[in-house]
């Protein structure tokens, strides 16, 4: 399935307008469809993900469209704008923790691109270039990076 990333980033370009947007997008829908269907084979799987990632173009333009109609006053009365009790920040340094770990368990150049992606929020060719790899192989990284993690972060929380 990874054959269809470039093609399926260039199709959700064309939608989202962002390269950025259209990779993460991507990404996303590669981890929904390996979650999903681990060990079952799938019929149709360019179908399928195309399907799992225009899903996720559309769960994404509902949740802008959400952000734009709140009028500012929600901001005073919502919680997630209060300082956070320390019980939350706990939580939250304690799964910051576990990510760490997830992500040292990786080979270093997939921990690499992965970090450079996320954090640094350079493009697959940028990354490519700075770790002297292909840009394929960076997009493999990175999604197997991500899959990593969510299946360590569940395991470890549950």
């Amino acid at each position: 399935m990874e054959h269809y990333y470039r093609e399926l980033v260039s199709f959700l370009c064309a939608r989202l307008g962002s390269r950025q947007a259209a990779e993460d997008v991507a990404h996303d829908a590669y981890l929904r469809v390996l979650e999903r269907t681990e060990g079952e084979q799938i019929e149709h799987p360019r179908a399928f993900l195309y399907r799992t990632a225009l899903n996720l173009v559309v769960d994404r333009h509902r949740r802008h469209q959400v952000r734009q109609c709140e009028p500012l006053e929600v901001l005073d009365s919502d919680d997630r704008w209060q300082v956070p009790g320390l019980s939350h920040e706990l939580q939250l340094d304690r799964r910051l923790n576990l990510m760490q770990r997830a992500l040292d368990e990786l080979p270093p150049a997939c921990r690499e691109s992965f970090l450079l992606r996320k954090i640094e929020g350079m493009s697959h060719p940028q990354i490519a270039q700075a770790l002297g790899i292909s840009r394929s192989l960076v997009e493999k990284h990175i999604v197997n990076a991500m899959k990593h993690c969510r299946i360590r972060m569940r395991q470890w929380e549950s």
